[in-house]
């Protein structure tokens, strides 16, 4: 592509949470002082938080969860591409990608300024032998509407259930970061547990109220001793008795998961637990483009430091599930480094001063779970990562927090008001 513009241009691969909010972020607080274009393979945002809850409430994800890019990046006078990324090249500042609007496009190279890398990550199912045959999964709307139909429509003839995680093949890329004082970002052996947690007790009120059942039918298994110890384990081990209260079987420090049969799931050091459903998470796995650049770790994700840039490459940034600091891979924390991405684009274009921009990660997880008949579980924690802040409040304000949220972040394209995430957090921490 030739290019003609004379201001900075800001190229941002990926556009789901992580790329679209560090898009927005760049361009409020950045003004027209760059070029932005984003580039991805969809011209949509997977709205993945709340498939699950369309799952158990019998609607179609396909129908709610996605929200078209092109008219909201216009809106901000945001380029879109869409395109898979073939090759990025740091030394040169370009990027090789393919259009694919039509079958056969040709190959074409854009130049950028600042680069910021939010392609997220591979989920590799793909590497878990019998899932396209037995498996289940709520990350994406294909199988979000497939699980919908086998349980209400028929699929589903009441056997037992396994939910849980295939293990996490985490790099070293952020092994000697502090984001709290003595604090680290942890090494953990799944990428994301939080829908474990939802689609059990969620599953537990379809068993009770639509399949005359009861949840001892379920059993939860991870890699780790307690499962997302990132969500606070005071929190883990109050969810813990609350599910095993309500007969829900707990199996830790489980092997990876070998295949799964009809039979149910089969893991690599010969155990097995029987499940007519089973719904798995898989690994995450850097993509192709990004695994031998320099700048990658151990295991393909992008080495940043707290402010979201690259090492020894002050114009790229990295952030999302393909950064190495995310931990673990969740929108919530995406949402927090695009913040930090455009005030640092700000900083360089001489917007914002240092005092302002400098303000590194301090991650904090921040999950709403679907429990099933109209209430949820809500979390904010950060004890995982050094700091001291660990809430967990169930019952019906959190649900219609989700619900809003949702809601809301479509109303807004995405750029929902520091007000009301505090008048969320005040709803579920003071007001019940």
């Amino acid at each position: 592509m030739t290019d003609t513009k004379t201001k900075p241009q800001v190229l941002v691969l990926g556009g789901n949470f992580a790329g679209l909010g560090a898009a927005q972020k760049i361009r409020q607080y950045a003004g027209d002082s760059v070029d932005i274009t984003v580039m991805d393979l969809r011209d949509y945002l997977l709205f993945v938080p709340n498939i699950p809850s369309d799952v158990m409430e019998n609607r179609n994800p396909e129908l709610r969860e996605r929200m078209q890019l092109r008219p909201v990046l216009a809106s901000d006078d945001i380029f879109f591409v869409l395109a898979r990324v073939e090759r990025i090249d740091i030394e040169s500042r370009t990027v090789e990608f393919r259009p694919v609007e039509r079958a056969g496009e040709e190959c074409q190279t854009l130049h950028y300024d600042i680069l910021v890398l939010a392609l997220g990550a591979h989920l590799a199912y793909d590497r878990i032998e019998g899932f396209a045959e037995h498996g289940h999964t709520v990350s994406d709307l294909f199988h979000g509407k497939k699980l919908r139909e086998y349980l209400f429509e028929g699929g589903y003839k009441g056997g037992p259930i396994a939910i849980g995680s295939a293990h996490f093949h985490q790099g070293d890329g952020a092994e000697e970061l502090e984001p709290y004082p003595g604090g680290s970002i942890p090494y953990a052996k799944a990428a994301c547990e939080g829908p474990v947690l939802e689609m059990s007790t969620a599953l537990a009120s379809y068993l009770t109220a639509l399949a005359n059942s009861s949840p001892d039918k379920i059993t939860i298994f991870t890699p780790e001793e307690y499962i997302a110890a990132d969500a606070g384990l005071n929190n883990v081990k109050a969810f813990l008795k609350m599910t095993g209260d309500m007969g829900i079987h707990y199996r830790n420090n489980m092997a990876d998961i070998k295949r799964l049969t009809a039979d149910g799931v089969e893991f690599d050091d010969g155990q097995s637990i029987e499940a007519e459903l089973k719904i798995v998470l898989p690994d995450w796995v850097a993509h192709p483009c990004l695994k031998d650049l320099p700048i990658a770790d151990s295991m393909g994700f992008i080495k940043t430091d707290l402010l979201m840039r690259v090492p020894g490459h002050s114009e790229i940034f990295a952030l999302g599930d393909c950064a190495a600091v995310t931990m673990p891979k969740i929108g919530g924390i995406g949402h927090q480094q695009a913040e930090i991405v455009g005030r640092q684009v700000a900083l360089d274009m001489g917007l914002m001063d240092a005092d302002e921009a400098n303000e590194p990660l301090q991650p904090v997880v921040f999950c709403i779970g679907d429990m099933g008949q109209g209430k949820a579980f809500y979390v904010r924690a950060s004890t995982w990562f050094g700091g001291t802040d660990e809430v967990l409040k169930m019952g019906r304000v959190p649900y219609q927090l989700k619900m809003s949220y949702r809601n809301l972040f479509f109303l807004t394209h995405g750029k929902i008001p520091g007000f009301g995430l505090n008048l969320a957090q005040l709803a579920a921490e003071k007001v019940f």
